[in-house]
């Protein structure tokens, strides 16, 4: 494996996973109901206001400032990186105190790898080139009344060592000014990822070498992270619901502060 991530944060029991989806189904205004989604593809989805687990930040965040929906271009270009194109919504929801509200102003980022396995903003060893002025497959947005941020993005590709995945981190400020901070990962479906890289531009990698089985860190909890892809146009789009429980100080606190106690 590459230097990649180690698991922080609080996983839910199966319990406290009861518990919460007991309440999924209940907003802040006690008339209304969140119901139930279901995908393109016939599947039944989570509700929104699931607590998902959380994952390693990894060696590759950078906090660029990059305020957009559109994370498909180099900004120093305007070029669009190849890829088939993936439209990726998050919902994000507020629980506690057996209640499920839309969180608005949540700030959301996203950073993946490209068709060919390469971060931005990084000097790759993986990607045999200097890569650190560069910005592409990168953003944020914030999530609007209905606690949704939306991006444009593409389907990333595959580097050795992982699975295939995009990185997310969601900040939102509690308690008179101090910030919750969680950060994870989105998975994708192995049978549907053979079939996208058998096409342009991704063919040219070869084959995909890391299952989801294989990856250390999908195993530990990346079932509760999978995306649930529906055709649109030429690619996909998915939406993917999670709830935070803001009380929980443990997995909310910054992840800058793991990593300074993690090296004392």
């Amino acid at each position: 494996m590459d230097s990649d991530d180690r698991p922080v944060g609080r996983i839910l029991s199966r319990r406290e996973i009861m518990q919460i989806f007991g309440a999924a189904f209940l907003v802040s205004s006690g008339s209304d109901v969140v119901r139930k989604p279901t995908s393109a593809m016939g599947k039944t989805a989570l509700p929104p206001c699931i607590v998902r687990p959380e994952q390693t930040e990894g060696p590759f965040f950078a906090d660029l400032e990059l305020d957009r929906s559109d994370i498909r271009t180099e900004p120093s270009t305007g070029v669009f990186l190849p890829g088939l194109p993936l439209e990726l919504t998050f919902q994000v929801s507020r629980v506690g105190n057996e209640e499920c509200a839309p969180l608005p102003g949540a700030r959301v980022d996203v950073w993946q790898c490209d068709a060919e396995g390469r971060y931005s903003a990084f000097q790759d060893r993986r990607a045999g080139g200097d890569l650190r002025e560069e910005k592409f497959l990168r953003g944020y947005q914030l999530t609007d009344a209905s606690g949704m941020a939306r991006f444009t993005t593409i389907y990333p590709g595959w580097y050795r060592g992982r699975a295939v995945h995009i990185h997310f981190k969601i900040r939102t400020e509690v308690n008179q000014g101090s910030v919750y901070e969680f950060t994870s990962q989105l998975y994708f479906d192995d049978e549907l990822s053979d079939q996208v890289f058998a096409k342009a531009p991704y063919a040219a990698r070869g084959v995909h070498t890391t299952r989801n089985s294989n990856d250390g860190i999908f195993r530990r909890t990346g079932e509760n992270l999978m995306l649930d892809l529906s055709p649109n146009g030429e690619g996909y789009q998915a939406t993917f619901g999670i709830g935070l429980d803001l009380s929980d100080t443990e997995t909310g606190g910054r992840d800058s502060n793991r990593r300074s106690r993690r090296s004392n």
